[in-house]
């Protein structure tokens, strides 16, 4: 079953109607590659079906999201941005220096779900996580500029 297939049928067994605008927002966010604003989603589904309204994408967003189908983020601080969650689920990890966002595979935190569950009970969803650092290169350059401000202070 390929992933839209998948993602159709849990879209009929959780009740929900299958509309031209959902099957196109689904295709859409597959289809990209990364992260999506609604907006962007929007202006891709009017390509096809110019007659689709923002409140009609952010409730289907909505839908997606909570079927666990999408992940919804804010990693640069403005606009939430959407991504298609498909069997290679990862992780970000973003420079609070330079912005570089570096993807980080999800073995890295495979174990935290079952960890959280077995000590607290607690079910808790690893689909999409943004951890903020220093990447190598503004860790080094932190490094020379404290070495420099150490020899000449």
């Amino acid at each position: 079953m390929s992933c839209e297939d998948h993602s159709i049928q849990t879209l009929r067994e959780s009740g929900h109607r299958l509309t031209p605008q959902r099957v196109l927002i689904l295709s859409v966010l597959r289809r990209a590659e990364g992260h999506m604003t609604a907006s962007e989603v929007r202006d891709h589904v009017k390509e096809s079906y110019p007659y689709v309204d923002a409140s009609t994408v952010y409730r289907t967003l909505g839908v997606l999201k909570n079927l666990r189908l999408i992940s919804e983020n804010n990693i640069t601080g403005g606009e939430s941005e959407y991504e298609w969650l498909h069997q290679n689920r990862h992780h970000h990890l973003i420079c609070r220096e330079c912005g570089e966002l570096t993807r980080l595979d999800h073995r890295y935190l495979a174990s935290l779900g079952t960890e959280i569950l077995e000590d607290y009970g607690f079910k808790a969803d690893i689909d999409h996580f943004a951890i903020f650092g220093l990447c190598t290169g503004c860790v080094s350059e932190l490094a020379a500029r404290d070495s420099e401000r150490i020899l000449t202070g």
